[in-house]
C-alpha cells in the first residue's frame, strides 16, 4: 500500500513539473520563422515533441519547452517555413522516365536544338544492342531554335534497327521513328483515335512519327508492355528504385507533401508498394486517373481521405484538353501561328463531350469525392465551368468538395466570376510566364491572351483562392519558380507578361503552403507553422519576403523537414 502511495506521489510529482511536462524534442531559434498564420505571421522560436509543432512565438518564451533532451537547432538567420505542398505533380511518371534519356533545353537542360537531340539520343543509341529500345523525355519545340518537333526521318537517322521515342516537355504528345512506329504495331492507315492524333506529312500523308494526346498516351502505355524488365537489387524492383530517386528529388526541392495527378497502370501499383514497404519519406496523395479506373471506383471510395503508411487517395483526375506550349489544348480562338501540318483555323481538340463530362463527373461528386480537372485551353474551362455548373444546379456538385480547375492557363476575363460562382479552386501553372511565356506571346496566344495566362491577382481580388503547381516532370518539381513566376511575370528573355497579374510574395508563398493545404483538404494539419499542427517544415538560405523579388529563383533549400524528421538536408 505505502509502496502504491509513493509511486502515486511520484507520477503526481512528474505531472506537475512544467519543465517535464513541456520538453520538446526540437526548438528552433535564432532565424526568420515564417508562419503563414495572419494572426502571427513570425517568430523568434519553434518547438517540436512527436511530430507537432507545440510552441511558436517568442524565444524567451520558448525555453520552457527545453529540456536536457531537447536538440536546440541554430537556424544561423536562415528561413523556417512550412513545407511546401505539391497539389498537382506527376510522381510515378517521374520515376517511369527515371532512366529516360535526359532532352530538356535550358535553363533546367542543354538539348536546345534538333542537332543536340539527335546527338544525344546516338551517344545514347551506342551503349546499348541495335535492336533495344531509345526513350528520350523533355525535348521542348518552344525552347528548341528551330521551333518545331523532330520528325521521324530525323529519329531515323540516329537509327533504323532501334526503336526510338521522344517525349515532347508537356507530356502532351511524343515522336517515334519508324522502328519504334512498328514495335507498337502503328501502320500507315492508322486512325486517329477520340481525343488523340497521329501527325503526317502534308505532301505524302505519310506518318511523320508524331503522337498527340490519347494517340501519344496509348502508344506509351503498350510501351510499358514490352519493354524489358530489370532484376530486383537489394530487393527493390527498378521501378521502385527509380520512384525512391524522384522522392529525393521532391525532397530536396522543399516538398513534403508529394501528388501524382494522374495514377494510372503501373503507378497505382508502385504507390501502393511503396507504402506497404514503409519506403514514403513524405505524405503522397494520388488521383487516379478516372476514365483509366473507373471499372474499380468502388475499390477506391472507402481510402478516400484516408492515410495509410503516408499514402491518401484524394479524389478523381479529368483531363480535357492537352497542352497549350505543345499547341494541343483545346481554344476557342485559333492559335497565333497553327502547328506543322494544321491550318490557320486550328483551334486544338477536346477530350470529352460534354454529356461524358457530365456522366462521368455526376457519378464522382454524388459520391462525395473531389476531382481535379485539367483545363489548359479556354475552350475546356468553358466546357469545365458549364458542366459542374450544371451539377452545381442539380444539388451534385458543393463547393464543399473543392474540386480544383488544374493549369487554366488560358483564362478570360470573365471566367473569374464564374470559377468564384461555381466554387471551384484554381490552381495554376505560374512557371509557364518565365519558361513560355516569349512563346505564348509570339506563337501560342499573340500579346493580348498571353498577359492573362495563370492571371492569379484576378483570382485574388475577386476573393478566389488559388494554389500554384510546377506539373513535374514537365518541369521539374520547383515551386520556388512558381513563386518567382507569379510575383514578377518575366518572361525568359526579360519580357514583362500581364504586368497587372503580379502578385505578392507573401500570397505566392501561401499558395504553395496553406492554400494548399486547404485544396487538399488538409488546412488542420498542414500549410502552416501552428501549434497542433504537423512539424512539416523547410528551411531556407534566404528570407523570400525580404529578398529582391527576382533574386527568388536562387533560393536555396538546405534542409526538408517531414514530422519533425530531416528527410532531406544539402
Amino acid at each position: 500500500m505505502k509502496k502504491n502511495i509513493a509511486l502515486l506521489l511520484t507520477l503526481s510529482a512528474i505531472a506537475c513539473n512544467p519543465a517535464t511536462k513541456k520538453d520538446s524534442d526540437t526548438i528552433y531559434y535564432n532565424g526568420a520563422i515564417v508562419t503563414m498564420e495572419a494572426d502571427q505571421p513570425s517568430a523568434e522560436a519553434l518547438a517540436v515533441k512527436d511530430g507537432k509543432i507545440v510552441f511558436v512565438g517568442d524565444f524567451k518564451d520558448a525555453q520552457q519547452f527545453i529540456g536536457s533532451n531537447t536538440v536546440q537547432v541554430d537556424l544561423q538567420h536562415k528561413t523556417l517555413l512550412p513545407g511546401f505542398i505539391d497539389v498537382h505533380g506527376h510522381i510515378t511518371s517521374s520515376a517511369g522516365m527515371m532512366q529516360f534519356v535526359d532532352l530538356a533545353p535550358s535553363p533546367y537542360g542543354t538539348v536546345d536544338n534538333i542537332a543536340n537531340l539527335q546527338a544525344t539520343l546516338k551517344k545514347q543509341a551506342q551503349t546499348v544492342d541495335s535492336s533495344s529500345p531509345v526513350l528520350g523525355n523533355g525535348y521542348d519545340d518552344a525552347i528548341m531554335e528551330e521551333h518545331r518537333h523532330p520528325l521521324r526521318s530525323e529519329l531515323d537517322e540516329v537509327s533504323l534497327t532501334n526503336p526510338i521515342m521522344v517525349i515532347h516537355a508537356s507530356g502532351h504528345a511524343s515522336v517515334a521513328n519508324s522502328a519504334m512506329l512498328k514495335l507498337l504495331g502503328i501502320d500507315e492507315d492508322v486512325k486517329d483515335p477520340v481525343g488523340g492524333h497521329y501527325g503526317r506529312d502534308k505532301a505524302t500523308n505519310r506518318l511523320n512519327g508524331k503522337l498527340e494526346e490519347n494517340a501519344c498516351f496509348s502508344a506509351l502505355m503498350k510501351l510499358t508492355t514490352l519493354l524489358p524488365k530489370a532484376p530486383e537489387k537489394e530487393g527493390l524492383t527498378q521501378e521502385l528504385r527509380n520512384f525512391l530517386k524522384a522522392q529525393e528529388q521532391w525532397l530536396s526541392y522543399g516538398q513534403t507533401t508529394i501528388c501524382d495527378g494522374r495514377t494510372m497502370g503501373v503507378g497505382l501499383d508502385l504507390l501502393r508498394e511503396a507504402a506497404s514497404k514503409g519506403l514514403l519519406k513524405a505524405d503522397v496523395v494520388y488521383f487516379p486517373d478516372y476514365e483509366a479506373n473507373k471499372k474499380n471506383e468502388a475499390d477506391f471510395l472507402p481510402l478516400y481521405m484516408q492515410y495509410e503508411n503516408r499514402l491518401k487517395f484524394a479524389g478523381f483526375k479529368f483531363s480535357d484538353d492537352g497542352s497549350p506550349q505543345g499547341k494541343t489544348a483545346w481554344l476557342t480562338q485559333p492559335y497565333l501561328v497553327p502547328p506543322e501540318g494544321q491550318s490557320s483555323d486550328y483551334k486544338g481538340f477536346p477530350i470529352f463531350t460534354d454529356e461524358d463530362l457530365y456522366r462521368d463527373l455526376k457519378a464522382v461528386f454524388s459520391k462525395g469525392i473531389t476531382a481535379q480537372l485539367h483545363v489548359n485551353g479556354d475552350a475546356a474551362i468553358d466546357q469545365a465551368l458549364r458542366v459542374i455548373g450544371r451539377l452545381k444546379e442539380e444539388g451534385i456538385y458543393k463547393p464543399e468538395l473543392r474540386a480544383t480547375l488544374i493549369h487554366v492557363q488560358n483564362n478570360r476575363p470573365d471566367h473569374i466570376q464564374k470559377i468564384k460562382e461555381i466554387g471551384v479552386i484554381p490552381s495554376y501553372f505560374s512557371s509557364h510566364v518565365y519558361l513560355w511565356g516569349d512563346w505564348h506571346y509570339n506563337s501560342v496566344f499573340g500579346p493580348e491572351r498571353a498577359a492573362f495566362i495563370s492571371p492569379a491577382n484576378a483570382a485574388k481580388k475577386e476573393g478566389i483562392l488559388f494554389t500554384i503547381h510546377h506539373d513535374a516532370p514537365v518541369t521539374p518539381p520547383d515551386l520556388l519558380t512558381g513563386v518567382y513566376s507569379a510575383v514578377n511575370r518575366i518572361t525568359r528573355s526579360g519580357m514583362v507578361l500581364g504586368e497587372d497579374q503580379r502578385i505578392s510574395v507573401a500570397d505566392a508563398l501561401r499558395s504553395i503552403t496553406i492554400d494548399a493545404a486547404y485544396q487538399l483538404q488538409e488546412e488542420n494539419i498542414k500549410g502552416s507553422l501552428k501549434t497542433g499542427k504537423l512539424a512539416d517544415m523547410v528551411i531556407l538560405d534566404q528570407d523570400p519576403l525580404t529578398i529582391d523579388p527576382k533574386e527568388i529563383r536562387s533560393i536555396q533549400v538546405l534542409e526538408t523537414i517531414k514530422e519533425g524528421k530531416t528527410v532531406f538536408k544539402k
